[in-house]
């Protein structure tokens, strides 16, 4: 069982950032200014307890989607993947206290409004993608950073049989376990990589249709 804020006794008020919003009169440029602006204002919070920032991980993960040829919703995924670390007011050291940030569902509630299935599926699998890879995938617990095994046993630990069989179902099954694999590989300090700028071209082009 995913141990959150709610099981600790904790604050249980996730205070969204202002520049998130919700999608409703958004044009595609100001939903690419507000992406700009969570980087600017929150992109050099550190990445857990990885030796790199919430900016420099989004951007290899992207980096390396690009380099394994995927479609570039998924490098849009692999980059915002993470969004939801961007948009709570949790201390650093939440899961030293046994608190699953559910990052990911706040990653969804920001995206869905605005982005393509392609790119909000993987995305927000990412975690039931590491699930799924420990328990399907020998070796694959054991190559984990620390952090994100604790990260992993607060998630709920490996898939049991039946949800490795369910989730193989899934229709974005095999890009959300990429994506997940650019995920593990994205902590490599100051490894060189393209600025957020380059890809917000691809981010215009998988936004929703008339949905802002």
């Amino acid at each position: 069982m995913r141990r959150s804020l709610t099981s600790q006794g904790m604050n249980t008020e996730r205070t969204l950032m202002a520049s998130t919003g919700t999608c409703g009169s958004e044009s595609p440029q100001q939903v690419m200014e507000s992406i700009v602006n969570l980087f600017a204002q929150h992109g050099d919070s550190n990445y857990g307890k990885e030796a790199v920032t919430q900016r420099e991980h989004a951007l290899q993960a992207a980096h390396f989607a690009r380099s394994f040829n995927a479609p570039e919703s998924v490098v849009v995924a692999a980059l915002l993947h993470d969004v939801g670390h961007l948009l709570h007011d949790l201390p650093e050291d939440a899961p030293d206290h046994g608190v699953d940030d559910m990052h990911e569902t706040l990653a969804f509630q920001w995206m869905e409004p605005r982005f393509i299935e392609a790119v909000t599926q993987p995305a927000c699998l990412h975690v039931q993608a590491k699930r799924y890879l420990a328990a399907a995938e020998p070796g694959y617990f054991a190559q984990l950073s620390a952090p994100s095994v604790q990260s992993l046993a607060l998630q709920g630990g490996p898939m049991s049989a039946e949800e490795v069989t369910e989730f193989e179902k899934h229709p974005f099954f095999k890009e959300a376990t990429l994506l997940r694999r650019c995920d593990e590989a994205a902590k490599v300090p100051k490894l060189q990589v393209a600025p957020l700028a380059e890809y917000l071209p691809a981010i215009e082009r998988c936004l929703k249709p008339q949905a802002c």
